[in-house]
């Protein structure tokens, strides 16, 4: 017996060893599962015995192991869901493809994780359905251009049921409206008829232009030649009539100066003989002689005599 107790004593002791050691390793396992850490943006929902206990914010927090549990993790980001394009019909019957783009955030945790089933999925259906009630409204044109409108209804509508959930929509896109090949091969050609008759007027316009412009210089340039014409013919009136006023000038001076001279009437006489023998030597063919050539010869005789006189005296 003493020979069993040397065995058993120290296989024992190392199974006590062992339990502290599981002991401890149990406890600090517990411990640590104890501490729940949550990150920025994030929320934690947590469940005591099967039933919703509290939101957990950021920061360290202390829950109780195995009777505490967390059941979802959630983001408070904005996020951003692509739905896969729809198929809608227009009031006029037209068939086409839409895809929408879905901006929305959690506001309330607790109703996101309770509120429904699968909410990015509730999401997706009641934006495909809101889609075809908003579109069965409008013919193809209208939905074409009122993408906007489109928009406004749809954030509007996903918002106010989206609400129960613990969601908030924040905008709407539609990413894509794609008509029938049909369609669009109809307005490809529309659109390039409306080129065609654009670049029509607008060449229309310019050749309008350019006959404006060319009458426009061609007028300009017949008022500025006969601008120039009537300076010109002024200018030669004003130089004829300074060349007059000078010769007129010169010929008041001339007489001027005779008159001043004391001249006689044979001096007078004799000038008009000179002026008679300057238009002799000209070439006029018509010679008109004064009635009173004798009288004036006479006195020519009669100064020739006066000078010969002076001249003997000397």
């Amino acid at each position: 017996m003493e020979f069993l107790s040397i065995f058993v004593s120290p296989i024992a002791n190392a199974a006590v060893v062992t339990g502290i050691i599981l002991a401890v390793v149990f406890a600090f396992v517990l411990l640590a599962l104890s501490f729940k850490l949550v990150q920025q943006t994030k929320a934690v929902i947590v469940e005591r015995l099967g039933a919703y206990h509290k939101t957990l914010g950021v920061g360290l927090h202390f829950i109780i192991p195995v009777f505490d549990r967390v059941i979802k993790t959630v983001s408070m980001k904005e996020q951003v869901k692509d739905f896969d394009p729809q198929p809608v019909i227009t009031r006029d019957n037209v068939t086409m493809q839409i895809d929408t783009v879905v901006f929305f955030q959690i506001t309330d945790p607790k109703l996101y994780t309770y509120g429904t089933e699968n909410p990015l999925m509730a999401i997706e259906n009641i934006s495909a359905t809101t889609l075809r009630n908003i579109i069965g409204d409008l013919d193809l044109d209208q939905t074409l251009t009122s993408r906007d409108l489109i928009n406004t209804k749809m954030r509007e509508i996903l918002d106010e049921a989206t609400d129960p959930w613990g969601i908030k929509v924040n905008r709407v896109e539609v990413k894509n409206i794609v008509p029938p090949k049909d369609i669009r091969d109809s307005m490809e050609k529309q659109m390039r008829a409306e080129r065609e008759k654009r670049a029509q007027i607008l060449q229309a316009e310019g050749e309008k232009r350019a006959q404006i412009l060319n009458a426009e210089g061609e007028y300009e340039a017949v008022v500025l030649r006969a601008e120039a014409s009537k300076k010109q013919r002024v200018l030669n009136a004003e130089g004829e009539a300074t060349a007059i006023l000078r010769v007129k000038e010169a010929e008041a001076l001339g007489i001027k100066l005779i008159k001043d001279a004391g001249a006689d009437q044979a001096v007078l006489t004799l000038k008009s003989l000179e002026a008679l023998a300057l238009v002799a030597n000209g070439q006029a063919t018509k010679i008109v002689v004064p009635t009173n050539i004798t009288d004036i010869a006479s006195t020519v005789l009669m100064a020739a005599e006066i000078a010969k006189e002076g001249t003997a005296k000397k």
